[in-house]
């Protein structure tokens, strides 16, 4: 018996990912729903070799329905997510909405799968910010061994990671320095293409920005609330893959060796790490991949116990369609479907 699967934002770039991730590792789903607003009716989606139908959110019903993956933006899910949760169906919503709601599980499957039991509080999880995501699969097995202390990081973000409307304005800048004409930055705050802008999200008072701030405190609640972090955020000339310059104090000694072997042991990584030209992993290697990848890992000669390190990935997998499937498929393998569990 398999599940009945709802996809909300189907037509944006993360729900066209999970239902293309769904079926490429082959999710036991009877029947898949793709949704989203009325503007997208008559619009077709793919699900491995069919094609569904856009289906408009305001008046499914969603009575019946299993396993609800939500990437329709903040609003949408504050407004949808418990009315759908109230029917039975669990949510997993890829906004930022619920993230830090102490009722709702924050979960990156490597990390804290056993907290997906708190779901049923109001039958959400919610899936971490992309540059999260990547970021805590990388830690979480140097934090077991070696209890992290501090993190500074720097993200390079790509465009995807802000929507199919940046990844058209990189597009279209490209070209049009290429023919010599204006640019006018629409979507971000500068010119995007050839060149980093050191923003994102809105900016706070204390000077950070709230994509910032959101690192630190998804860390935290994912990890540990002990771990000091501070992020920069920058948005890169990338269409697909996020990296991150990550920097790392530890209380207790490791070496760069001893990480190195631990991480090509656990889940979720790929290690690439020659050190010579091109023996690492950039954004183009990560496209389409499950695996996060480390590369660069070295120790910090500044602290007593620190270690530097490059991790890139996949940010429309990784960072948000994998991770939510994969959050599913924990839930699968603890039998916490009721539907499933009754029969």
């Amino acid at each position: 018996m398999g599940l009945r699967v709802a996809v909300v934002g189907a037509t944006g770039n993360v729900g066209r990912e999970m239902l293309t991730i769904l079926e490429e590792r082959l999710f036991p789903a009877d029947e898949v729903y793709a949704l989203a607003s009325r503007r997208s009716m008559g619009m077709e989606v793919s699900y491995g070799d069919r094609t569904l139908k856009i289906k408009d959110l305001d008046t499914f019903d969603f009575t019946g329905v299993d396993l609800v993956l939500m990437s329709a933006g903040g609003a949408v899910s504050k407004e949808w997510s418990q009315k759908i949760g109230a029917t039975g169906a669990v949510v997993i919503d890829n906004s930022s909405a619920w993230r830090m709601d102490p009722r709702v599980p924050l979960i990156v499957p490597e990390v804290n799968p056993d907290a997906v039991h708190g779901y049923d509080k109001l039958n959400i999880i919610a899936n971490p910010n992309c540059s999260t995501a990547q970021l805590v699969v990388a830690l979480k097995p140097l934090h077991d061994r070696a209890k992290i202390k501090r993190v500074v990081v720097a993200t390079y973000q790509s465009v995807s990671g802000a929507g199919k409307e940046a990844m058209d304005e990189l597009w279209m800048q490209t070209k049009k320095l290429y023919v010599n004409d204006e640019i006018v930055p629409e979507h971000f705050p500068k010119q995007i293409a050839f060149n980093v802008i050191p923003h994102g999200g809105d900016f706070m008072d204390d000077g950070y920005t709230t994509e910032e701030w959101k690192i630190e405190v998804e860390t935290k609640k994912i990890l540990d609330p002990k771990i000091k972090l501070t992020a920069t955020c920058v948005r890169v000339p990338v269409f697909v893959g996020h990296s991150e310059a990550v920097n790392i104090e530890f209380e207790n000694e490791i070496t760069a060796d001893d990480a190195r072997d631990l991480l090509r042991e656990s889940p979720g990584l790929m290690v690439i790490d020659s050190r010579e030209d091109g023996g690492y992993a950039t954004p183009i290697d990560c496209v389409g991949e499950f695996a996060t990848f480390v590369s660069r890992i070295r120790e910090d000669h500044t602290v007593e116990h620190g270690l530097s390190l490059w991790v890139v990935s996949d940010n429309l997998r990784k960072g948000a369609a994998l991770n939510a499937v994969q959050i599913a498929e924990v839930m699968l393998n603890k039998g916490l479907f009721k539907r499933l569990r009754a029969a």
